[in-house]
């Protein structure tokens, strides 16, 4: 004669879903937490690109630099001035500010007035083509609270003929 255990008798049989039920509830308040903890960016900033110019130039108001075709033939150096506010008119304070493009790069952070000067690097200058008459350099700028803020063609750079 065969036996057949019926699972409504097996108490064993319901422990598994149980637990299965509960490790799901732990985990998903255990991830809620960790979100909840997360700090969210709830701000926007502005950004303005006070002043461009030749390292070691006068600086000019504005977000262009305008070099001849001699100074464009040979890599050369530039100094930025960028302002980061809040949509207040409040400075961010030491914020990640990076300038890309052209062959060059220079990052640094802002200061207690929301205020950095970005200079590229002797190793990092930038760099006009033959025949190339203008180009761009990008800028990013990140920081704790607000959202990342992304311009193409933040700084131009524009030889003359």
């Amino acid at each position: 004669m065969v036996r057949i255990k019926l699972i409504k008798r097996d108490e064993k049989a319901m422990e598994l879903p149980i637990n299965i039920v509960v490790m799901l509830v732990v985990g998903m308040v255990a991830l809620a937490t960790l979100i909840s903890i997360m700090p969210t960016p709830t701000k926007d900033m502005s950004v303005f690109v006070e002043s461009a110019g030749l390292r070691g130039g006068t600086l000019e108001k504005g977000n262009s630099i305008i070099v001849d075709s001699t100074t464009a033939e040979n890599p050369f150096a530039i100094t930025v001035v960028v302002k980061a506010t809040d949509q207040d008119g409040n400075p961010v304070r030491n914020a990640n500010v990076i300038l890309r493009g052209l062959g060059g790069a220079a990052s640094n952070t802002t200061d207690a007035n929301g205020i950095t000067f970005l200079t590229t690097a002797d190793n990092a200058r930038i760099r006009l083509d033959p025949n190339q008459n203008e180009g761009a350099m990008d800028l990013k700028i990140l920081a704790d609270g607000f959202y990342d803020y992304e311009k193409k063609d933040a700084v131009m750079i524009i030889k003359t003929r």
